[in-house]
């Protein structure tokens, strides 16, 4: 796994019960990155461990997770902060009016008449809809991935042209 490219899912929170069950809270609540079967790789201050995964259940807004070797409330325990890693190449592919959040990052973005806003730096997932959070210099904008404001999605030219709304600039 070390030579693919590795792509942050979540975060293991808490454990869960007494025999080594991970509260998973995933960055997008709707992903279907970690199923069982699937690898995982976690890594928490500078320790990086390779696991797979058993089980996978929902509960309220986390997953609750099983790990192969992971079978006790010690060895959970150890596992609390670690960031949760899968393969780029195992990520299912994203639908046609879909983009992960990874391939926003670095995106530049043009306003349809050409205007250049900068390029997205990271993206907020906040409920109803994703934030692209776009600098350029000491300018910030936050950008609704909404269809009334995202006009085209270019991923040859990774760049994404968006029509602002009223005061969106101000």
């Amino acid at each position: 796994m070390r030579d693919q490219e590795l792509i942050a899912v979540g975060r293991v929170v808490t454990t869960h019960g007494l025999r080594g069950e991970l509260r998973l809270q995933l960055f997008n609540p709707d992903s279907t990155s970690i199923q069982p079967g699937a690898q995982v790789i976690l890594r928490r201050n500078g320790d990086e461990t390779c696991h797979q995964v058993l089980s996978v259940r929902p509960h309220k807004r986390v997953q609750l997770v099983i790990l192969e070797g992971c079978n006790s409330i010690e060895q959970a325990e150890t596992l609390v902060g670690a960031d949760v890693y899968v393969c780029k190449d195992d990520l299912p592919p994203a639908g046609p009016d879909e983009i992960y959040h990874f391939e926003l990052v670095g995106m530049k973005v043009v306003t349809t008449t050409g205007e250049l806003l900068g390029t997205v730096a990271e993206v907020l997932a906040v409920g109803s809809n994703d934030i692209c959070v776009v600098r350029h210099g000491a300018r910030e904008y936050l950008i609704p991935m909404i269809a009334d404001v995202i006009k085209q999605l270019d991923r040859p030219h990774h760049c994404l042209v968006v029509e602002p709304l009223p005061g969106l600039l101000e």
